[in-house]
């Protein structure tokens, strides 16, 4: 039987994040699944090494990856469109859960177990909730600092479009109190205001 699954998912390339900001350089949604899991990665890995935890870096990898699969779906609904009011939020829930669901469906009958804690929604978010409890807030938190780390981009490019979505991001990542993602603030983020020859010539 014929599955439509990767061809739906390869499809999040085309997908444009942040549509109601002006962008120097755009970002899809495939580009920011990359990014957030080589983040998650990275947020465990602090976690273990440098903080003594037990986290699963390779297992955080994978639930990043799909955590935005339902775009695909519904496309990137902005946060100031999506937090507008809490029915708006819940009506985009719902939406978002009969999206994993139809993207679940699509799944051959032999893997799908392997891909319900991946996709975020419906049946899917209470699994991935009981599965990999301890490794959502990293996958959150790598989701925050890709904003962040966006708004920098930005920012260093002269696009003053992204001042206030940068101090939203810091607020909302110093919020969530977590070691890890201020190891990272303090010696990788940094970087990310540099130039081509800055970071060459360290």
């Amino acid at each position: 039987m014929e599955s439509h699954f990767f061809a739906y998912m390869y499809r999040l390339r085309y997908i444009e994040r942040w549509s109601l900001m002006r962008n120097t350089t755009p970002e899809t949604v495939a580009e920011h699944s990359y990014h957030v899991a080589l983040l998650a990665h990275m947020l465990c890995e602090i976690g273990n090494r440098v903080y003594g935890r037990r986290l699963n870096a390779d297992r955080v990898v994978s639930l990043a990856l799909f955590h935005d699969a339902t775009e695909v779906f519904t496309g990137d609904i902005p946060t100031p469109v999506k937090h507008h009011n809490p029915k708006m939020l819940a009506s985009f829930r719902e939406i978002e859960a009969m999206a994993a669901d139809r993207l679940l469906g699509m799944v051959p009958e032999p893997l799908r177990d392997a891909y319900v804690p991946l996709l975020a929604g419906g049946t899917a978010s209470s699994v991935s909730a009981n599965a990999d409890r301890e490794l959502l807030p990293y996958l959150k938190a790598a989701d925050l600092l890709d904003a962040y780390l966006k708004c920098l981009s930005e920012l260093s490019s002269g696009n003053r479009e992204f001042a206030v979505a940068k101090g939203q991001a810091e607020q909302k990542l110093a919020q969530l109190a977590m070691p890890e993602v201020e190891w990272f603030l303090a010696y990788m983020a940094p970087s990310f205001g540099k130039t081509l020859d800055e970071l060459s010539g360290d």
